[in-house]
């Protein structure tokens, strides 16, 4: 028998402006696969100021960009730790573009309702309002956020107001039949509590009509008492089944799975047969399978047999599971979707038949300048993919790095991986202690300092500074390092010192990327990755010289014929 699930309805109704656009946005998401078990359904209102140019934009991006985001969030974070990443991502981004423009900003007010199982979970920040109503109560859930400036009322903590974003989180119990009322500031001085029940029980059964109601009730009010009239708008969203109760959380129910046995050459799990053992390490098992039906050959990771108990480590198996599923890049390897049943915990992905960077470089030994800072653009751009979800790589380096026949860099090993969180990244650093560092992590793993996107920069720089000239780029390997005052000792050797074509303008860059401050490396890795671009321009424009460069004896030959030609002309007209 199929599990019941939960089931609501909803109604929405805006009042049209007679000029301009609405500076309102609402929205309501029911997934109807396993999304819902594990993430919910949502019910938005994201609202601006009237005097804002971009206010539609606004609380359309801010809208949209929750429910992108906050949906691909990975599967065993739960429902706050989802949506607090995604609100505090949406708020950086929103502050920094009103930077970029002339008139207006990304600033929107937001309540967000998410609803799973039998719980509900409000993330309120600015001006808008929710109303629950229950039986004879009516309840605002809400806070009004606001300051008077000038006689007129602004939100305060709204979204993209600031850097940064103080959230107002509410977790409560839901009923069958709980109503839930989103709007707008708009309406203040308009409806009472005593309108606002007595319109919504007219008819409960079309919640549209409902919400019809409440608008023009609202327009007439405020016309009455000399209010603007052109901005009003609600929706309601009624429970109308609640989610069969389940044991444990939906988030970690794949980790009820059992981890597969030891696998040898020749053995079958769930219809794959193991070619080969790839790697074996104290967390993990990697095997190259074949589909039995259809094939295909595969690559199988799974946790050590040995660490069936270890809950912690799971956890980040299902990271990099997450990562695998949910990156989207060309230069991430890419998940293969399994074609029966799973009865075992583990993740497939795409096999890549290639060698490592270490391996490549040893076979190329003269190979181009462009084509080597060719390889650090793409593995800069897999990267950057991994930093778009909030996760940090942590261990970038040659022997981790994938190249096809076609030259493609794929990054395939996530076993380091971490996603950010906000306590200075400490969890990250000790799991990458723990994986273990190599000659181009960044200082900060050795030293108790924080890590970051950074980090990966450093790592990214070094392994092409090794791609360049071979060597590393301090006589100290920044894993030996012991106390801050050993950093004094990372004396930068440049990269033109080993291969001369680095020019001047390159080594600056990586010497900068390569700071043993994390502070004073570049700020964003767009920009280390944008000047790669431009190197690798360069390169290849001085790789291909011009046709009388190439050709210098052609040319001087032409031009002795062009002489003896003359000659004989002058002698014929003597």
């Amino acid at each position: 028998m199929a599990k019941q699930a939960l089931s609501l309805s909803y109604g929405q109704a805006f009042v049209a402006p007679e000029r301009g656009h609405h500076r309102s946005s609402m929205s309501v998401r029911l997934p109807e696969d396993d999304t819902l078990d594990t993430k919910g359904a949502c019910a938005l209102i994201s609202d601006s100021t009237w005097r804002n140019a971009i206010a539609k934009q606004a609380g359309d991006l801010t809208v949209r960009g929750f429910l992108a985001d906050y949906y691909s969030t990975p599967v065993h974070w739960d429902i706050k730790t989802s949506a607090m990443r995604v609100l505090l991502a949406l708020n950086s981004w929103s502050h920094s573009q009103s930077s970029h423009v002339a008139e207006g900003s990304y600033v929107s007010s937001l309540s967000a309702l998410v609803l799973r199982g039998r719980e509900g979970h409000l993330f309120h920040m600015g001006d808008t309002l929710v109303f629950r109503l229950r039986g004879a109560e009516f309840e605002q859930l809400t806070r009004d956020h606001v300051t008077d400036l000038g006689g007129y009322r602004y939100p305060s903590r709204a979204l993209g107001l600031d850097g940064n974003l103080d959230i107002d989180y509410l977790r409560m119990p839901i009923k069958q039949g709980d109503l839930f009322l989103f709007t707008t500031q708009a309406v203040r001085g308009t409806l009472m509590p005593s309108d606002y029940m007595q319109l919504i029980r007219v008819d409960v059964s079309d919640l549209d009509a409902a919400c019809e109601r409440l608008a023009e009730a609202a327009q007439v009010r405020a016309a009455e008492r000399g209010y603007g009239a052109d901005q009003f708008c609600f929706q309601l969203v009624r429970i109308d089944r609640l989610a069969e109760e389940t044991p444990g959380l939906p988030e970690r129910a794949c980790e009820n799975l059992p981890i597969p046995p030891e696998l040898e050459v020749g053995d079958r799990l769930d219809g794959l047969e193991v070619e080969a053992v790839l790697s074996r390490t104290a967390q993990t098992r990697v095997f190259r399978v074949r589909d039995v039906r259809s094939g295909r050959e595969m690559v199988l990771k799974s946790p050590s047999p040995e660490l069936s108990n270890r809950n912690a480590y799971l956890e980040h198996f299902l990271l990099q599971r997450w990562v695998v599923e949910r990156i989207h890049s060309p230069f991430v390897v890419k998940a293969v979707q399994r074609t029966r049943p799973s009865r075992y915990l583990y993740y497939l992905m795409a096999y890549v038949p290639g060698e490592t960077l270490t391996d490549w470089a040893r076979r190329h030994p003269g190979a181009s300048l462009g084509q080597r800072l060719d390889i650090a653009r793409q593995l800069a751009k897999g990267v950057q993919a991994m930093h778009r979800r909030e996760v940090l790589h942590q261990q970038i380096h040659p022997g981790n790095i994938l190249i096809d026949a076609r030259g493609q860099v794929v990054m395939a090993d996530f076993s380091a991986c971490h996603r950010r969180d906000g306590d200075g990244h400490r969890s990250a650093r000790e799991l990458a202690r723990q994986v273990g560092l190599n000659e181009h992590s960044a200082p900060e793993y050795a030293l108790d300092t924080d890590v970051g996107r950074r980090s990966d920069q450093y790592a990214l720089a070094s392994t092409l500074y090794w791609l360049l000239t071979g060597d590393l780029p301090y006589a100290i390997e920044p894993r030996q390092l012991r106390t801050h005052t050993d950093l004094e000792r990372m004396v930068y050797r440049s990269a033109r010192i080993a291969n001369p074509e680095v020019s001047p303008t390159l080594d600056d860059a990586l010497r900068r990327a390569l700071d043993p401050q994390r502070a004073l490396r570049f700020r964003r890795l767009s920009e280390f990755v944008c000047f790669l671009g431009g190197q690798r321009k360069m390169a290849a424009e001085s790789s291909t010289p011009s046709r009388v460069l190439r050709e210098p004896v052609n040319l001087w030959q032409g031009i002795a014929g062009i002489l003896l030609l003359l000659l004989l002309l002058s002698w014929l007209w003597k």
